[in-house]
């Protein structure tokens, strides 16, 4: 979308956003590809356009501004908390419409009140689209990646496989593939055959034999660690893997996933079935449900009633540093995310910050927002 297509709207949704107490910023179109490619998930990365520097340096154009915008703020060296606003182009690789398009959003860094600013996300992005789209129902649909991961923590699986299925979250298919996979009583090719021959030979119960065994066939082959992981890293990884081949779950456990992930009712009601879910189940899903009931609590307090948003504990949206909560914004009836977001309390210290800075932030669509306005018009 060339810069002249920016639509008319974009300067009054600016404002808004500024007038919210943020600070606008604007990020490089040229974006170190790396941190992309490490964390913001499958769906993103395979549509991510790049290139390269004279020095061989991955690069690419900029997908999206959270990313950016917290890389902006630890090489600035600004204290929190700090709310950032932005509005500019992303490039992106679709199977329909343009590949490059405007975003515009807030990023709420450092917030302690974690439920608070969740809260205002929610609210912040809900008011910004009421206020530009007039007499448009608006339908808001939330998901807690920390409930999910606590459900599955208190299933007692291997952390192999709660890693695999955290990070499945909000894509049904691959989810339902891992869960099917699990259950599966009789799995094939799962080993494969290198795991397999050092099970025969009874290597994978001794770890220190195990290790020795590895080193000494790296060192007969001429296979560099310099250049790889360490003999205890291939170890360990092997061990796991056999491990994550073993286990299995039994019907209770699945029957117990399968209804968490089918819960589906008004936000105002989502404290108590998730609590007597919990119950029922004899789960223990501590501070991730104190947590929850405290977002739905700041919520009624800055004036959002829970019973107008859907909560549903499958959903979840396609960037792997989310770890909370997590929203879409859509017209009702209508398929076209206007809004999304999240928090990502992990990101910035996967990025370099040198402590822990909780973040909250959302993101808005304006070509999905323009073609809504022009529909209601």
């Amino acid at each position: 979308m060339p810069l002249a297509n920016l639509p008319a709207f974009a300067s009054d949704l600016i404002a808004a956003l500024e007038a919210l107490g943020t600070e606008r910023v604007d990020t490089p179109v040229i974006q170190p590809a790396e941190p992309f490619l490490d964390m913001a998930g499958e769906d993103l990365r395979r549509r991510i356009f790049m290139t390269e520097s004279e020095t061989g340096k991955s690069l690419c154009l900029r997908p999206e501004f959270t990313i950016p915008v917290c890389l902006r703020h630890i090489e600035t060296a600004t204290g929190t908390p700090k709310r950032y606003a932005y509005l500019g182009q992303v490039f992106r690789q679709r199977r329909e419409g343009p590949n490059e398009f405007y975003q515009a959003g807030i990023e709420d860094l450092g917030e302690p009140d974690v439920a608070r600013a969740d809260a205002r996300a929610v609210r912040d992005a809900l008011a910004v689209l009421a206020n530009g789209l007039p007499g448009v129902d608006l339908a808001i649909v939330l998901g807690d990646q920390s409930v999910f991961e606590a459900v599955v923590a208190a299933c007692g699986l291997p952390a192999g496989w709660q890693k695999r299925l955290v990070h499945a979250f909000g894509n049904q298919v691959r989810l339902q593939k891992l869960m099917a996979d699990l259950s599966d009583p009789a799995p094939s090719g799962v080993f494969g055959p290198e795991v397999d021959r050092l099970a025969i030979l009874g290597t994978l119960e001794d770890e220190a034999k195990l290790v020795a065994h590895i080193d000494a066939t790296m060192e007969a082959t001429g296979y560099s660690t310099n250049a790889s992981r360490s003999p205890a890293d291939i170890a360990r990884r092997l061990r796991e893997k056999m491990e994550l081949a073993n286990t299995r779950l039994d019907h209770r456990t699945l029957t117990l996933l399968k209804e968490f992930l089918a819960l589906e009712l008004s936000l105002a009601d989502a404290p108590a079935a998730l609590a007597a879910f919990a119950d029922k189940a004899g789960l223990s899903l501590g501070s991730a449900l104190a947590g929850f009931e405290s977002r739905v609590a700041a919520l009624r307090e800055i004036g959002v009633d829970p019973a107008g948003i859907t909560y549903r504990a499958a959903f979840g949206r396609p960037l792997d540093y989310y770890t909370g909560l997590v929203f879409e914004i859509a017209p009702v009836g209508g398929d076209l995310v206007l809004a999304g977001g999240g928090r990502f309390d992990r990101l910035l210290t996967l990025l370099g910050a040198k402590e822990r800075i909780p973040a909250v932030g959302f993101s808005l669509w304006l070509d999905r927002i323009e073609s809504v306005k022009e529909a209601a018009a």
